[in-house]
Order: C-alpha cells, then sequence, then structure tokens
C-alpha cells in the first residue's frame, strides 16, 4: 500500500493508525515494543521514529511504501 504523507515527516506510530494497521495508538505502541515493525527492513522499537518519504514500513504483511 502507498500512503501520501501530507507533511514532512510522520511518527511510526501515527503512521500505523493512519494506514488503518492498528486500531490505537496503544496497540501501535504494543506491536512496535513487541518488534513487530520493521522500518526499512530494520526492526524498529521507537514508537517516535520520524517517517519520511521515501521509508518502507512492514507489519503483519502490510507493506506501506510513504510517498
Amino acid at each position: 500500500m502507498r500512503f501520501e504523507l501530507k507533511g514532512d515527516s510522520i511518527r511510526l506510530g501515527q503512521l500505523l493508525k493512519a494506514a488503518g494497521c492498528v486500531s490505537s495508538g496503544v496497540d501501535a505502541k504494543m506491536v512496535i515494543r513487541m518488534g513487530e515493525v520493521k522500518l526499512n527492513g530494520q526492526e524498529c522499537l521507537m514508537r517516535g521514529k520520524q517517517v519520511v518519504r521515501g521509508d518502507v514500513v512492514e507489519y503483519g504483511g502490510d507493506r506501506i511504501e510513504v510517498v
């Protein structure tokens, strides 16, 4: 899936919620802390990590390309 970024960046937890991968910020926090989310192919444990255009986030079989 492609996610169109409105500003310069978005936090990882917010992206997961906005893309519909999780239903709440609490859920995003949990899956990130459990190591279930990859940013550009590497496990990312930081919910506040800034995601920018060109980044790829993977979670639960979904692949999100940030454009």
